[in-house]
């Protein structure tokens, strides 16, 4: 027996049509042009479109560890409230996830306490035994360049078998791919001396690297920022993930440390080219890389504040603009936002399709709003999109359970871990 069917206009087999969608105990179980039965037969308006939720690859929720920034919670309920259903968590958390001691006591620390279902992330190290915790986790994390955390490898004689052993697993690798060899130390007064010290090479050379001992493999590139270095990712068949971040802002008009991020933002002229690479639909999926700091943080001198910042809430809205302007089609926005990463990572989301998890975002696309940053979900209290324009969802659902509603939430701490 099907417990609810929606019928309205959904995105369904690449394109926007009449579309019934049936649920039962949390799965899609029926779709097509129409569905039988149904308890409950929920008749959207006819501005409403149904996409499935969104999958961010890419978020760091700071839990354990670093709470004052972030904590499971809070971050994942900016999710929800951007139509994100499933986060994929970093292991630069305190302590570091890297081993099946760790990743055990991390999921045992954010069990019962997230808003959308998530999965995280294990650090590929020297000592990282892939094949034993490969299971529990959507995929490994390679950091080739410094960032927040202290798991850095760079090595090729320790990078190139470690690696190795997480790819034989079937898993994906997501990578920070900068080489830190190149990344220099000088002193920082603004966002165009840390781009200085983190040049575009080091990108480059770390895809190069990749793809002498990996290419054709399950690699993917986060946060891509240059046309050269996305060129060189697609020329070794690994996926890409780009940021809004990347896509928005450069160096001169955004100059303090609240648009300090790891890889750098970069000049105009490789902003440019990146977002017209964008526009051709050429990254493979989004990924807001969100990693917020709290305000006192950000607000120190340039060379003391740390790098990221926040866009779980953000990014999909703002995409959701996008099409809603005509800057992009419908297709690349789920693509990018949701089937692309769901497959990428196998999980059972992001996707209108029998036998996927009933997680759908509802937009209605004749409303539109401006970012308020006082009304975001996210602790740390601050983003760099505040005034913008976006198109944030009307309803959630969560494994066919409403999680916002009229664009407020009514839900509760259903998330649950995907490889738990």
């Amino acid at each position: 027996m099907v417990d609810t069917v929606l019928m309205g206009r959904a995105f369904f087999e690449g394109e926007l049509r009449y579309t019934e969608i049936g649920i039962e105990d949390g799965k899609i179980v029926a779709i097509g042009s129409y569905v039988p039965g149904g308890e409950e037969r929920v008749e959207l308006g006819t501005s409403m479109t149904v996409l499935p939720g969104f999958v961010d690859p890419h978020v760091h929720l700071r839990d354990p560890g670093m709470t004052q920034k972030e904590d499971f919670s809070t971050g994942t309920l900016a999710a929800v409230h951007a139509g994100v259903t499933t986060v994929l968590d970093m292991p630069n958390t305190k302590p570091a996830v890297y081993n099946l001691d760790t990743l055990m006591d991390k999921k045992s620390h954010v069990k019962g306490r997230s808003y959308v279902d998530y999965g995280l992330f294990a650090a590929v190290t020297p000592e990282t035994n892939a094949a034993m915790i490969a299971r529990y986790v959507p995929g490994f994390k390679l950091f080739m360049g410094s960032t927040t955390g202290n798991i850095l490898l760079n090595d090729d004689e320790e990078l190139v078998p470690a690696v190795s052993d997480a790819l034989a697993t079937g898993k994906r690798v997501s990578v920070h791919a900068e080489d830190d060899s190149m990344i220099l130390k000088e002193p920082e007064r603004c966002t165009r001396d840390h781009l200085r010290n983190r040049p575009a090479e080091a990108e480059h050379n770390a895809i190069r690297r990749l793809a002498k001992h990996f290419k054709g493999r399950n690699i993917n590139i986060c946060h891509i920022t240059t046309p050269e270095g996305l060129d060189l990712a697609k020329a070794a068949g690994f996926t890409t993930e780009v940021t809004m971040h990347h896509l928005m802002f450069e160096v001169d008009r955004f100059s303090d440390a609240f648009y300090k991020v790891n890889p750098p933002i970069r000049d105009i002229a490789t902003r440019d080219a990146l977002y017209k690479r964008f526009l051709n639909g050429e990254m493979t999926m989004f990924g807001t890389d969100h990693a917020p700091h709290t305000l006192s943080e950000k607000s120190q001198e340039f060379d003391a504040a740390p790098g990221g910042m926040p866009g779980v809430e953000t990014a999909m809205p703002m995409v959701m603009n996008m099409v809603r302007k005509g800057i992009i089609p419908m297709s690349q926005a789920v693509t990018m936002g949701a089937i692309a990463p769901g497959r990428a990572f196998s999980l059972p989301k992001g996707e209108l399709k029998v036998g996927m998890d009933a997680d759908l975002a509802i937009f209605d696309m004749r409303k539109s709003t401006i970012i308020d940053v006082k009304r975001l979900h996210s602790k740390c209290g601050h983003s760099q999109y505040g005034g913008m324009e976006a198109v944030f969802p009307d309803t959630v659902f969560i494994r066919g359970e409403i999680q916002v509603e009229d664009g407020e939430f009514c839900g509760e701490r259903r998330g649950v871990d995907i490889f738990g």
